[in-house]
């Protein structure tokens, strides 16, 4: 069941037209797909409180809608409210990869949930470190907001704020910080990221495990950018949706993650005692 807003709906039209031609040349029932046609928003609030009907909901939007959704529905809804994605650069990364991928992370697609949007950076390599990428950052017009440390080693860095922390830009602006070592920067990821997707970039073989084991994200990356977390980037197909929950599908979801089991049990009259 399609159901999109006002300025997708001669697309959604179109994509539910192409599908149920697709399904009949298949022999899916005639209304396995279906469009609302209405965008009427209490449509929506009618629909996802078809319990019984409806066995799930995959709200695709702004966090605003999101919770909205989640907080009028009463079938479990498969959702991921912010990409709040970090990268670390731990002490003994290689910065050839690290500049490349806080590159990738931050600038490639800004507006997407699986872009970086807190770049935390070890103390040790942070007076080397932080002036290349702010440079390399810079030359593709990214704005920098950094902690005190970060602003005494790269000038003209503004402030970061208790709220940048917890801040899903979608733009060019990226926040900073300069952290104590590795598990420094698993208590920041778990306490102000949003369990999406999270990356390090270490050569130390020690402090990639120890970050791909506490950093409770649905997506950890080892030495690489946080946006492959795609379905069709890992070989999913079309993608759903992304889930930060833990039930029942996490991470970025296809066909196969939203089907469930069914066990049936053939017998020869035996009996449990």
């Amino acid at each position: 069941i399609l159901r999109g807003g006002s300025e997708a709906l001669q697309s959604n039209r179109a994509i539910a037209e192409a599908l149920l031609v697709g399904g009949r040349k298949r022999g899916l029932p005639e209304h396995a797909i279906q469009l609302v046609q209405t965008t009427d928003r209490e449509a929506v609030r009618i629909l996802v409180q078809m319990e019984g009907k409806v066995d799930l909901i995959i709200p695709r939007g702004g966090e605003a809608l999101i919770r909205a959704v989640t907080d009028m529905a009463r079938v479990p809804v498969l959702k991921h409210y912010k990409g709040v994605c970090h990268t670390y650069v731990d002490e003994s990364a290689d910065f050839g990869k690290a500049l490349a991928i806080c590159e990738n992370a931050k600038c490639q697609r800004p507006g997407v949930c699986n872009a970086m949007e807190t770049l935390l950076v070890h103390q040790k390599v942070a007076p080397s470190f932080l002036p290349a990428v702010a440079r390399r950052l810079g030359a593709r017009e990214v704005e920098l907001r950094g902690d005190d440390a970060a602003q005494a080693i790269v000038p003209g860095i503004r402030p970061a704020t208790e709220d940048d922390w917890y801040t899903e830009y979608l733009d060019l602006v990226l926040a900073v910080r300069v952290v104590a070592d590795v598990q420094a920067a698993i208590d920041h990821i778990n306490t102000y990221g949003s369990h999406h997707s999270d990356a390090i970039v270490a050569e130390a073989e020690e402090a990639q495990s120890l970050f791909a084991q506490q950093v409770d994200s649905a997506t950890v990356y080892v030495n690489a950018s946080t946006r492959f977390t795609d379905g069709g980037e890992f070989g999913m197909g079309a993608e759903m949706g992304i889930s930060t929950d833990k039930l029942h599908a996490r991470g970025p979801v296809g066909v196969e993650e939203l089907t469930t089991y069914k066990y049936v049990i053939l017998g020869n009259g035996q009996i449990r005692e």
